[in-house]
């Protein structure tokens, strides 16, 4: 790899400075931003919401940036793809948009960011849920056993990082996987700092959701993405309804649409650059 080559793509660091913060924010390369200029000098338009050339084109670049994100973590389909605006939202539509049952139970760790963290303790005094904790040995690695033993037929599902914000340890997900689904649990996978940095196969670690964030992998901020398996799809409550969210209102009520519409109310921030992450970023 030449470094010097690709430090030019980031016209920040030639002002001499050596960025270390990428676990919070990655830099944004000129290519992004070039994308974005893009957008905005020549097909500047709302997407899904008009016929026109302008919109037409701003909507087929934003699904194609869809279809992307789908292909890079081996999605089924990209329906199953929803854009948020980061990894946190993607976690609480889930904790707000499942139909808990008072006395279910959430299993998560002591390593989790607080989004995926406080979100469940939140959730908890809401819904009635209980929280279990697993904590990992001294140097930050679980021992699997721990899940076995947290993890019941009352649980109904496992929250857990892929990689530790704090520690860099990496977490077996496909093997706590295995064992939420031999109770019958989902799990949720906190992917904001795993999926920028090892290979993500959501088919391969059979978790059914799964968050992160594009600016901690060369995007834009403002940019999130909620993977819902394609079964469970139904059973999520939008966080938000209103512009674009419906199929049919009436003065009796309204339907929702399909996904991922359903989830994306009113107009979304495709101005900052889904298609510019698409573009450049790692889901290229």
């Amino acid at each position: 790899m030449n470094v010097e080559q690709v430090r030019k793509d980031f016209p920040v660091l030639e002002r001499g400075i050596i960025y270390m913060d990428n676990a919070a924010s990655s830099l944004t390369p000129r290519q992004v931003v070039e994308k974005m200029v893009e957008y905005y000098y020549e097909y500047r338009a709302n997407v899904e919401r008009g016929v026109h050339r302008l919109s037409q084109r701003a909507s087929e670049e934003y699904e194609e940036a869809r279809r992307k994100v789908a292909e890079f973590i081996n999605a089924s389909d990209p329906s199953e793809i929803i854009f948020t605006r980061n990894s946190t939202e993607s976690i609480n539509i889930v904790a707000n948009g499942l139909e808990w049952r008072r006395g279910d139970k959430v299993v998560t760790t002591l390593i989790e960011h607080h989004s995926n963290f406080v979100t469940w303790l939140r959730a908890s005094r809401r819904f009635g849920l209980r929280v279990g904790i697993v904590r990992p040995d001294e140097t930050g690695m679980f021992d699997l056993g721990e899940f076995e033993k947290a993890v019941d037929n009352r649980t109904r599902l496992v929250a857990v990082t892929g990689l530790s914000n704090v520690l860099g340890c990496l977490v077996p997900v496909r093997e706590i996987a295995r064992i939420a689904h031999e109770h019958g649990s989902l799990i949720l996978v906190d992917g904001a700092q795993s999926v920028p940095h090892t290979p993500t196969d959501v088919r391969r670690i059979e978790c059914d959701f799964l968050a992160f964030s594009g600016h901690k992998m060369l995007g834009p901020t403002g940019i999130g993405v909620l993977y819902v398996r394609e079964e469970l799809l139904p059973q999520v409550e939008p966080l938000c309804v209103g512009g674009g969210t419906i199929r049919r209102v009436d003065l009796d009520g309204y339907t929702l649409a399909e996904s991922p519409m359903r989830f994306e109310a009113g107009t979304p921030p495709h101005s900052p650059g889904h298609r510019a992450w698409g573009g450049r970023g790692v889901p290229n």
